[in-house]
């Protein structure tokens, strides 16, 4: 038997990267997947639903999740992935850049949050798992909004994962070091000191199974936080 069968998973940021990669093996370990993106269009295949969103608008954060639990009841698991990346001096960061920063991985993760461990605190079950980075722990140079962002991730989940303990409700935070997806096409890695190789970091299915693992613990399990890093590591992950 698949370990995730009848299960609904709600996975965000899942056009592409990370996101895309773990819908798809949920998906494959029998759960009904939901992803999320705002570049996706709805549609519906096999045990797959696209749903767009834009996860900076609270507003249709909130809209989707009561349509969610309207029609399905509460997740069974919720992958909340989604974010933006920017390696940027702090020279060069303007304050819009920041702003974006912690609207995408701060605002963002914090409204998934509101729309759905409400209702999976109703239902006294589920796994909440928030996809950070090695940045959520550790300085690195020109990571000074991401970095700030994704620290405030990190503490937006210890707080909750306080808030929630006993409830039935697992919160986890994944911490990947560096992985190669597309956010790193602009930034040419392999041909910068002091970067890892693309060839060298993780993969997307790398973390998908770190999920994968998390979700499909018993019950009585809480896997807090999980950091992964490739074997070959540099001063940025």
């Amino acid at each position: 038997m698949t370990r995730l069968a009848g299960q609904l998973a709600v996975v965000t940021g899942a056009s592409r990267g990370i996101g895309a990669a773990a819908a798809a093996l949920l998906a494959a370990e029998g759960a009904r997947v939901i992803r999320v993106a705002r570049t996706l269009t709805q549609a519906t295949a096999n045990r797959i639903e696209d749903v767009p969103c834009d996860l900076t608008d609270p507003g249709q954060v909130s809209r989707l999740g009561s349509r969610i639990v309207d029609q399905h009841g509460a997740p069974d698991v919720v992958v909340s992935n989604a974010g933006a990346f920017l390696l940027r001096a702090l020279e060069a960061t303007e304050p819009a850049d920041l702003e974006l920063q912690l609207r995408a991985n701060l605002a963002a993760p914090f409204y998934v949050a509101r729309a759905f461990l409400p209702a999976m605190r109703a239902a006294g079950k589920g796994s909440f798992i928030t996809i950070g980075s090695v940045a959520d722990h550790l300085g690195l140079p020109e990571n000074s909004a991401y970095a700030a962002s994704k620290f405030g991730l990190r503490g937006l989940h210890e707080t909750l994962l306080a808030e929630y303990r006993g409830t039935g409700v697992r919160l986890t935070l994944i911490s990947p070091g560096a992985t190669d997806t597309a956010v790193w096409d602009p930034v040419d890695p392999d041909h910068r000191e002091g970067f890892p190789r693309r060839a060298d970091m993780l993969r997307p299915a790398d973390v998908a199974d770190a999920i994968l693992f998390v979700a499909s613990r018993p019950e009585h399990v809480l896997i807090d936080w999980l950091r992964l890093e490739p074997t070959s590591k540099s001063s940025h992950g």
